[in-house]
């Protein structure tokens, strides 16, 4: 689990710790960074870029 003070957005950067519907994942690609993805950006597949490795997802 990431550190409360990086419970952000991977996509808009939005503060996610107090939603309700977010998800945490590893980089599907490397997985050696942690992907977090409020409900808004889940529902219209903003894309996302790992810090590790600039793998890019939607």
């Amino acid at each position: 689990m990431v550190k409360a003070i990086d419970m952000k957005c991977s996509s808009c950067g939005k503060e996610v710790e107090a939603e309700q519907n977010w998800v945490e994942f590893d980089c599907p690609s490397c997985k050696k960074d942690h992907i977090i993805r409020c409900e808004k950006c889940k529902q219209l597949e903003n894309t996302y870029e790992c810090s590790n490795c600039g793998f890019v997802g939607p």
